[in-house]
């Protein structure tokens, strides 16, 4: 099993996991985390550390899809170990439908 961010975190990106996790698997894209599943040790202490409920376990229905995404993501986005201040539209966008198709960006965040 593994841990996967899902597209709730997009446009969001509230970044309380990443100070949870013990072994720095969460990467930064412009406008949202993933996860790298092959690093994740599935302790799952990031998961109610995200306001957004955007981080599911891979045992989920229908997560290969996001299993997939995080690992895509994660091999050319840089790690994020530190806790930053959510995107300033965070608040209205949490749990917006369709966020993927609207607002994803591929371009790396800056890590750190």
């Amino acid at each position: 099993m593994t841990y996967v961010v899902t597209d709730n975190c997009i446009a969001c990106k509230y970044t309380d996991c990443v100070e949870v996790c013990p072994v720095d698997c969460f990467y930064e894209g412009e406008n949202m985390l993933v996860i790298h599943p092959d690093e994740c040790i599935d302790c799952g202490v990031c998961e109610p550390e995200c306001p957004a409920d955007a981080i599911r376990p891979d045992t989920e229905p229908d997560m290969d899809e996001w299993v997939e995404f995080n690992r895509k993501y994660s091999q050319v986005w840089p790690v994020i170990i530190t806790r930053k201040d959510p995107l300033p539209e965070a608040t209205e966008r949490d749990g917006e439908t369709g966020k993927r198709e609207k607002y994803f960006s591929e371009v790396p965040g800056e890590g750190g």
